[in-house]
């Protein structure tokens, strides 16, 4: 059997890194991006540098990056078979304090780096007879929270999530699946060590606590694996869009 190729954005760190590192323990290929030569640098020593790991700079919200992720995963791999667009940014405040820079960064990197990445993935899987393409969006554009001011986000991940339910219709014939999976809050370095800021965000769930980056990364692999499974959003949230509670 051909050694398959996964293609992850934002794979510096957080999610993405933990992506990418269960995908090469599988014996994937990995094709990693991250916006700088330096982070990427971090990424292979972490990982040890392994054969199956090629790792391609440039920002996720530029076509032309998109376009050298499969460029470069053909050349070195012969194809790409999964893509996930990991590469995310959340910036939570009120309406009135979002400024120019936050409303271009948000658009760019949530928006920009969905749509360019997928259409290189459609063209490249047609090509191929198929594979799958998996967004990371957030389960809070699914169910806001009072206390969480988040419009930009809510925006831009609840687009997200009817995008990927469009085009896994568009792109079902062609043998793509097109699934998300929205994380609700996860354990990692963006939410730092405070104990009182992490004691609120556990009340945030009906679980009480928040979640592992393995959580998700046990998610992402499931959508890997399945074959019938396309237009999904899967939840991983502790319970905190279930319902009121």
């Amino acid at each position: 059997m051909n050694t398959k190729t996964v293609i992850v954005t934002g794979a510096s760190s957080g999610i993405g890194f933990a992506i990418a590192k269960a995908y090469l323990a599988r014996g994937y290929n990995v094709v990693a991006n991250a916006r700088t030569h330096e982070d990427l640098a971090e990424v292979a020593e972490r990982l040890g540098a392994p054969e199956n790991l090629l790792l391609v700079a440039g920002d996720i919200a530029r076509p032309e990056t998109a376009a050298a992720l499969f460029v470069q995963g053909q050349q070195h791999f012969g194809r790409v078979d999964v893509l996930v667009n990991n590469a995310g940014v959340f910036i939570s405040k009120p309406i009135a304090e979002y400024d120019e820079a936050d409303i271009e960064t948000m658009l760019g990197t949530n928006l920009k780096g969905f749509i360019y990445p997928s259409q290189a993935a459609a063209a490249h899987m047609r090509a191929h007879g198929g594979g799958q393409i998996i967004a990371i969006t957030a389960a809070l554009a699914m169910q806001p929270n009072i206390n969480v001011p988040a419009l930009l986000p809510i925006m831009a991940k609840g687009g997200l999530n009817q995008a990927v339910r469009g085009l896994a219709l568009e792109l079902a014939e062609s043998n793509i699946m097109v699934n998300a999976v929205a994380p609700g809050i996860i354990a990692t370095p963006m939410h730092g060590q405070d104990p009182t800021v992490l004691e609120a965000l556990k009340s945030m769930a009906p679980t009480h606590r928040v979640g592992e980056v393995q959580d998700i990364v046990k998610a992402v692999m499931y959508l890997t694996d399945s074959s019938f499974v396309t237009g999904s959003i899967m939840v991983v949230d502790g319970g905190s869009t279930a319902g009121k509670w």
